[in-house]
């Protein structure tokens, strides 16, 4: 675990009123405990024989054959969430092999198993926050021993890249020892339990982001990246698959300054405009929508045996239908340069603390100076102001935590 994790039972704890603590009297607890014992020995006694007795005075009939073919179609139950009630913590792998590069006409130069996005998705108990948090692949790391669904194993660095894990796990073609070993590497750091992985095929991203009928995105700064193909002008633009594909692999060229955290930021910037059109089409309270939706996307995921059922997906993505822009959180992993190689990272001190927050379910900012969420006192707000000002960019993603309601880019 990462030096400095705070203890489970130091974070930072919801706690309910004050008189919900305090206990009732001894007398009063002794008469529900009598009752609770008495209603227990009844059910446990007599439950097997009330029941045959009651069915028995029940007569049925089956008039399905009767009522012909033509009828309206019965009411669907709601999708049921798998782990109501408790927090979900799903590792998000892309994997980048740049096969079938040639469909895309991007660079194919690059071939093999590669982990080029990590990301751990918390989803709270209560289903009312999504936090997105990346991990930069250049950050340096100690990653501990993988053992291989072949029966060998990868031996344990004291210090290696981290998205040499999923390489390490992947060495003899399973991508699913690959990501049994971030996951393994993941929660040996943090201690962080993860739930779920889901390994997402890049090129088949392209078929998710086509599901919803493109993304819009803003471009505040021409962009010219000849290695990734993709030359954009500055304005709004209506991103199909191929060229959000392309925006989230690029790194070098005009307008993009080559480092892995710019890199991730605008991959979050375009998760973001994902979940806006997400939201803004109802898409998770339409089900049949969602289904067709997941039809798309699932095409493109390996995922673990929790959530291979479109059973599980769905009634997970319908809990979260409550959810707004303003509920969900991308940040990158808090680094800084690693001093003895600056084109390497490795974690900052408070990213500890963040990782304790989503351990316990608190919203992950929670107590970090600098990460915290600021308010505005409407009170304190300049009445010579216009009331509708020009917006400026008040969050930068990949190196602050932001939301889809942010204002993150300025087109216009």
């Amino acid at each position: 675990m990462l030096t400095g994790v705070t203890p489970r039972h130091a974070a930072v704890r919801r706690r309910g009123p004050g008189h919900a603590r305090r206990l009732p009297r001894h007398r009063i607890r002794r008469a529900v405990g009598l009752t609770l014992v008495a209603v227990v020995g009844f059910v446990g006694t007599g439950a097997a024989t009330t029941y045959a007795r009651l069915q028995n005075n029940i007569t049925s009939a089956d008039v399905t054959h009767l009522l012909g073919e033509f009828r309206p179609p019965p009411p669907k139950p709601d999708p049921e969430d798998p782990a109501a009630g408790t927090p979900v913590n799903i590792l998000v792998i892309g994997s980048d092999t740049r096969a079938g590069n040639e469909r895309f006409a991007t660079d194919t130069s690059v071939q093999g198993e590669r982990s080029d996005t990590t990301i751990v998705v918390h989803i709270s108990a209560d289903r009312s926050r999504v936090e997105l948090v990346s991990i930069p692949r250049d950050i340096l790391s100690p990653q501990p021993e993988c053992l291989r669904s072949d029966g060998t194993k990868a031996g344990a660095r004291s210090q290696a890249m981290f998205n040499e894990a999923y390489s390490r796990g992947a060495q003899n073609g399973s991508e699913t020892d690959g990501a049994a070993c971030v996951q393994r590497t993941i929660e040996q750091l943090t201690g962080v339990y993860i739930h779920h992985f889901v390994i997402v095929d890049m090129t088949g991203f392209v078929d998710m982001v086509d599901a919803v009928g493109g993304i819009p995105m803003c471009i505040p700064e021409p962009i010219n990246s000849p290695k990734a193909k993709l030359v954009l002008e500055a304005g709004v633009h209506e991103f199909d698959g191929v060229t959000a594909l392309r925006f989230a692999r690029a790194r070098t060229g005009q307008g993009l300054d080559g480092s892995d955290t710019s890199r991730i930021g605008r991959q979050q910037e375009l998760m973001a405009a994902t979940a806006r059109t997400v939201l803004s089409k109802n898409l998770l309270t339409d089900v049949p929508e969602l289904v067709r939706f997941l039809n798309a996307a699932t095409r493109s995921l390996t995922v673990s045996s929790g959530l291979a059922g479109i059973p599980d997906m769905t009634g997970l993505a319908y809990s979260l239908r409550g959810i707004s822009p303003d509920d969900i959180t991308f940040m990158t992993i808090p680094n800084r340069p690693y001093p003895e190689n600056r084109n390497r990272l490795i974690f900052d001190d408070t990213a500890a603390l963040v990782w304790a927050n989503i351990a316990n379910d608190v919203p992950m900012t929670t107590g970090i100076p600098g990460l915290e969420p600021t308010t505005v006192d409407p009170g304190t707000a300049d009445p010579a102001a216009p009331t509708t000002p020009t917006p400026a960019p008040t969050r930068t993603p990949g190196a602050e935590p932001f939301t889809p309601a942010d204002v993150t880019a300025v087109c216009g």
